[in-house]
């Protein structure tokens, strides 16, 4: 025979959701860098595969812009600033 009392626990579970805005890190032509410094850099700084980083090179020069990466600000900013280093222009928007 059971003599502790059963007790029932009703846990409450809170999940906790952080919003979290994310951007885009855009990349705009000029006419100044070449196809292959661009596509090198999109490859080194944001970690494209070569076919990728080659179409969004394209999209670059046809369009005049192209959002080559997408996260949050904090994950963007320093990528936009690695672009920024090669002499290429962008913007975390």
């Amino acid at each position: 025979m059971n003599t502790r009392p059963q007790i029932d626990y009703d846990e409450e579970v809170l999940l906790l959701e952080e919003e979290v805005e994310l951007r885009n890190l855009v990349v705009y032509n000029d006419e100044v860098n070449t196809f292959d410094h661009v596509i090198k850099t999109l490859i080194d700084v944001c970690g494209h595969q070569p076919e990728q980083a080659e179409q969004c090179t394209l999209l670059i020069h046809y369009k005049g812009k192209c959002a080559v990466k997408i996260g949050t600000y904090e994950e963007l900013e320093p990528l936009c600033t690695a672009i920024h280093d090669r002499g290429i222009s962008a913007d975390v928007v």
